[in-house]
């Protein structure tokens, strides 16, 4: 394929290609991705719904650069060219929670070709909190449930949420700079925690998170009714008090919150282990011998968190998947064979 034609593909092109296949041929739907550590999430999501007619495939962005990014994905893509055989997968970022507050967020949350995360990212949704344990055991293959992380980052939302609030109440005026998610970030940061005292971690935040909600009420005299209306919508949006942990900024609840945590539990586990081998072992030489094979097992947290794929029993998830099913049904009704209609022409 040449470049400018590389540079000006579409959606019509992916189509007119899929009908120039035979009828037995499975058509094909490329589905244009942020990044590299994109490709296998959305492939978890599209994975469900390859059949004998249709399959994906996931691509990056861009064929001649090495941009990546949403704003990659967006500006060449969504506005001109997706469609029935392209679409778009994002990050929802803060889009999906303005609600058409910006033209960026009309798209993700109104362009029927366009699929967002609902969470703020991938990231987000790898630390899906009931699956956390998971990843520890995938680490350390010690199934010793020594820290309850679900329970955790229950507490962790709740403490954060009335700030989340104010956030995003900031972001829908347009105001984003007297409050920014940086600014929110430096509040939120979990601190000094130790994995034998987590409520103290808990306290702390919510004296943190206190502080500055106080002060921004006294900012913003007028804003109780706005502010209220706001909670009530991100409710119904999804975002609950138990899992505002899921719609902040992903880097930062993975490599701020979530991974230190990970490192702790994970460590303590790996001692855990590694006494017990010790105990065990009957002699020096079969200690050795143990300690070095478990050793080359133990996995690295991060990969392991980043190959998390828990998420898929999140809400979110859940709704990612509601949308890519409205999607197909409505390709099936313009036109395409459904799966029993091309076993017959086939």
């Amino acid at each position: 394929m040449n470049k400018r034609l590389r540079e000006n593909i579409s959606s019509e092109y992916f189509t007119a290609a899929n009908k120039l296949k035979s009828k037995k041929a499975r058509r094909k739907i490329v589905a244009y991705v942020e990044s590299y550590d994109d490709v296998l999430f959305w492939r978890t999501l599209l994975d469900n719904y390859e059949d004998d007619t249709r399959y994906f495939e996931v691509m990056l962005p861009s064929h001649n650069t090495l941009e990546r990014g949403k704003r990659s994905v967006l500006m060449n893509l969504i506005y001109t060219k997706v469609g029935e055989d392209m679409i778009a997968c994002v990050d929802a970022d803060y889009d999906y929670l303005m609600q058409g507050a910006t033209e960026t967020s009309k798209s993700i949350v109104s362009n029927p070709y366009v699929f967002h995360t609902y969470a703020y990212s991938i990231e987000n949704l790898q630390c899906y909190a009931p699956s956390l344990h998971n990843v520890c055991v995938m680490v350390t293959l010690n199934d010793h449930a020594v820290f309850d992380f679900k329970e955790f980052m229950r507490q962790y939302s709740e403490a954060i949420f009335p700030l989340f609030v104010w956030s995003i109440w900031h972001y829908r005026r347009s105001i984003y700079g007297q409050f920014t998610i940086k600014d929110f970030n430096k509040v939120v940061e979990v601190g000094g925690f130790n994995i034998n005292n987590p409520d103290a971690a808990i306290s702390n935040l919510r004296n943190k998170v206190w502080k500055k909600a106080n002060w921004l009420c006294k900012k913003h005299p007028d804003a109780k009714e706005s502010y209220l209306a706001l909670k009530r919508e991100l409710i119904s949006l999804g975002v609950t008090p138990d899992t505002t942990y899921l719609y902040i900024q992903g880097h930062h609840l993975f490599d701020k919150v979530v991974m230190p945590i990970m490192t702790k539990v994970c460590g303590m586990l790996i001692r855990e282990r590694e006494a017990e081998i010790r105990r065990q072992a009957v002699h020096s030489t079969q200690m050795r011998n143990e300690l070095s094979c478990y050793s080359h097992s133990v996995q690295d947290i991060e990969q392991m968190l980043k190959k998390n794929v828990g998420y898929v029993f999140s809400l979110p998830f859940g709704k990612m998947k509601e949308d890519m099913e409205r999607f197909l049904s409505k390709n099936e009704e313009s036109g395409q064979p459904k799966p029993d209609e091309a076993a017959k022409e086939a």
